[in-house]
C-alpha cells in the first residue's frame, strides 16, 4: 500500500491531469496567439514547419500542481517550489507571446531559484568521490544551490528542439531520482521527494503524446525550464544526489557545456540561441525526429540504470568517460557538418 501512495497514485493523477488538460492549453495558445510560426518568428534553432502552439509548460505545471496539492503536505518547501514554478511558467508564457530577451529570462531563472532557497532548500554537502563528504557552509550552501538550479534550467531547455525529445528524458530522470529516494523509504522525510519525483515523471509523460512527432504543441520555454527546475530541486532534496543527475543527463549536460564554449569561442553571447546543438547535428546527419527523441530517451534510461548501481567514485569515472566520448562525437559532428555545407 505504501508504494501505491508513494508512486502509483501520484504518478497516475499527474499523468491524467497533464494529458487531459493539454488539448485545452492548445486551444488557449491558439486563442491568445501563443504560437510559433517560422515565417513570422524566425529562430535559427527551430526545425519545425507550420504554425505550432507553444505554452506546453502550462499543461505540465497544471498536472504537477494538482497532484502535488493532493499528495504532498503544503509545507514551506512545497510552497517555495511551487512559487518558483509559477515564476517559470509566467515568464515562459510571456516569452511564448513576446520572445523575451535571453538575459531577462536568465535573471528570472535566478529569481525562481531564490524561491527555493527561501524555502530552506540548499546544498549542505557533496559526496567526495574519493571517500568522505565535503561539507559546505555559510553562503556557499545557497550559492551552490542557486547556480545548480539555474544551470539545470538552461541545460534541459536547450535540449527540447525535437518533437518529444525533452519530456521523455525529463520523465526518465525523475523516475531515477524517485527510485533512488525509495532506497531511503525508511526515512519518512524522503517520502515527499519520492512522491514529487513520480509526479514530475507523470506530468511530463502525460504531455509527451501531444508533443511526440508530429507534435500538436511545443513545450515552449516554460516546459523546458520547468523540467530543469524540478530535476535540480529533486536532486538536491534527495540527499544531494547531483552526481546521479549529472550522469543521467550526461548528453544534454555535455551538449550544454559544449554549446557555451562554442559560442564564446565564436565571439557570441552564450545564451543566444543558434542551430548548433547535438539534435541539430543529428538532423544534419540525416536522422529523423523520432529517432533523435528515442536516442535521447534510451541513453538517459541506460545511464539512469547505470547510475543506480554505481558508487560516487565510479560515477565520476563514468562521467569523465562520457565527456570524452560525447565531446569527441560533438566535435566530429561539427566538422562533418562544415564539410557537408562546403
Amino acid at each position: 500500500m505504501m508504494y501505491k501512495q508513494l508512486i502509483f497514485y501520484p504518478f497516475l493523477m499527474s499523468f491524467l491531469a497533464s494529458f487531459l488538460v493539454t488539448p485545452l492549453v492548445i486551444k488557449i495558445a491558439n486563442l491568445f496567439g501563443l504560437v510559433d510560426s517560422p515565417r513570422e518568428r524566425f529562430h535559427p534553432a527551430h526545425v519545425h514547419r507550420g504554425v505550432i502552439p507553444r505554452a506546453g509548460g502550462l499543461a505540465i505545471f497544471i498536472g504537477t500542481l494538482i497532484a502535488s496539492l493532493a499528495f504532498l503536505p503544503l509545507d514551506r518547501h512545497l510552497k517555495g517550489i511551487l512559487f518558483g514554478a509559477v515564476i517559470v511558467i509566467v515568464i515562459g508564457l510571456l516569452d511564448d507571446k513576446y520572445d523575451l530577451s535571453p538575459h531577462f529570462r536568465l535573471l528570472t531563472n535566478f529569481l525562481a531559484a531564490l524561491c527555493v532557497i527561501w524555502a530552506g532548500v540548499g546544498i549542505a554537502f557533496i559526496n567526495n568521490p574519493f571517500g568522505g563528504i565535503i561539507y559546505l557552509s555559510g553562503a556557499m550552501v545557497d550559492l551552490f544551490a542557486i547556480f545548480w538550479i539555474v544551470w539545470c534550467m538552461n541545460m534541459v531547455n536547450w535540449s527540447k528542439g525535437v518533437d518529444g525529445q525533452m519530456p521523455g528524458f525529463v520523465a526518465i530522470a525523475a523516475v531515477v531520482i524517485g527510485i533512488l529516494s525509495l532506497k531511503f523509504s525508511a526515512d519518512i522525510t524522503q517520502w515527499s521527494v519520492t512522491i514529487l519525483a513520480f509526479i514530475t515523471a507523470g506530468s511530463y509523460l502525460g504531455f509527451l503524446p501531444w508533443n511526440f512527432y508530429p507534435q500538436k504543441i511545443m513545450p515552449g520555454y516554460s516546459g523546458g525550464s520547468l523540467g530543469g527546475y524540478l530535476l535540480a530541486v529533486l536532486s538536491i532534496l534527495s540527499t544531494a544526489k547531483m552526481g546521479t543527475m549529472i550522469l543521467v543527463l550526461a548528453v544534454p549536460l555535455i551538449d550544454g557545456v559544449y554549446t557555451i564554449i562554442r559560442r564564446l569561442a565564436a565571439g557570441k553571447l552564450p545564451f543566444w540561441g543558434d542551430r548548433g546543438h547535438l539534435h541539430h547535428r543529428l538532423l544534419d546527419l540525416g536522422w529523423g525526429k523520432r529517432r533523435i527523441a528515442i536516442f535521447y530517451w534510451l541513453v538517459s534510461a541506460v545511464l539512469g540504470i547505470v547510475a543506480l548501481n554505481l558508487n560516487p567514485r565510479q560515477k565520476l569515472y563514468t562521467t569523465v568517460l562520457l565527456v570524452v566520448l560525447i565531446g569527441g562525437f560533438l566535435l566530429w559532428l561539427s566538422q562533418l557538418s562544415r564539410s557537408l555545407e562546403k
